[in-house]
């Protein structure tokens, strides 16, 4: 799920209807109604990276000051951890791994900066979590309480889950942070509880991800669960692929097992309209990259 960006037109229209209403409305229900279109923005379906990742960062700051003045709007928080944590991982992350062979200093600041990206993305995720159900935090972190999760928040609890588990990622050299990866591992199975299908096997795959990643995790138990997401995506998520091929074969050496999965990533075609769009033309490059890198990485 990549960032789905319009024009920024439309963001500026609003923002002039909102001054426009400033005159006549309450201010509270001025922010609310551009948290709506923004939200709402959040959603549509683009076809063009570079056009996503010129418009993103105004998207971003504007959804975050929008969303310092309501903080209880859900579906703007979860928009915008869902933007921010696909923009560090397309636009920044992968951009570190293709210039790290020929600058070193570059890819570094480049994951640094994605990985305070996955930061604010997640805590923005579990802020609007805690808001709605407080002590979600307290709970999350007692293995012995019920953590609440309706199927209506998963969508926030699978943003805070991916962003959080990605700068987890990228902070190997600091333990504090990885010392919350089991928390990353329960919420994402809480989620999945509440609706398994959510996200046409998004959710399957990151638990999958993160299984693979754990250390002591079931390599086999993860494989079982990347084809289970590959089925509930009927085929048509490039990123199921590509995180198979990069969790599951590439640590196993399994050459032939990584390049097939990878030309079936290349191989997905996309319905008119779909949600998945961009995200499966950002992971068909990545995979089409990652089959340049074979010789190098066997």
């Amino acid at each position: 799920m990549i960032i789905a960006a319009r024009s920024l037109s439309l963001t500026c229209l609003c923002l002039l209807a909102a001054i426009a209403l400033s005159a006549c409305s309450p201010r509270a229900l001025v922010i609310n109604s551009l948290a709506d279109e923004l939200a709402g923005q959040s959603q549509g379906v683009e076809n063009d990276p570079e056009l996503a990742r010129d418009a993103a960062p105004f998207y971003l700051k504007l959804s975050e000051a929008v969303l310092a003045q309501q903080p209880g709007h859900a579906a703007l928080a979860e928009g915008l951890a869902a933007r921010m944590t696909e923009y560090a991982y397309a636009f920044v992350a992968f951009e570190a791994d293709r210039v790290e062979r020929d600058d070193l200093a570059a890819a570094d600041h480049l994951r640094r900066r994605a990985a305070g990206l996955y930061q604010r993305a997640s805590r923005h995720a579990l802020r609007a979590l805690e808001i709605r159900h407080p002590g979600f935090a307290a709970a999350l972190a007692d293995p012995s309480a019920n953590v609440p999760l309706p199927a209506s928040d998963v969508g926030l609890a699978y943003w805070a889950a991916a962003a959080w588990g990605s700068w987890i990622a990228l902070a190997k050299d600091a333990p504090e942070i990885v010392a919350d990866l089991p928390l990353v591992v329960r919420l994402v199975a809480v989620a999945e509880v509440a609706d398994p299908d959510w996200g046409n096997g998004a959710l399957t795959s990151l638990r999958a991800t993160l299984e693979a990643a754990r250390p002591g995790g079931d390599r086999a138990l993860a494989a079982r669960w990347f084809d289970a997401a590959i089925a509930r995506a009927a085929g048509g998520s490039a990123a199921v692929f590509v995180a198979k091929a990069e969790s599951i074969a590439l640590p196993a050496g399994q050459r032939e097992s990584f390049e097939t999965l990878l030309r079936q990533a290349l191989a997905v075609r996309d319905t008119v309209g779909s949600p998945l769009t961009l995200q499966n033309e950002v992971m068909r490059r990545r995979a089409a990259w990652l089959l340049e890198q074979a010789p190098d990485l066997f």
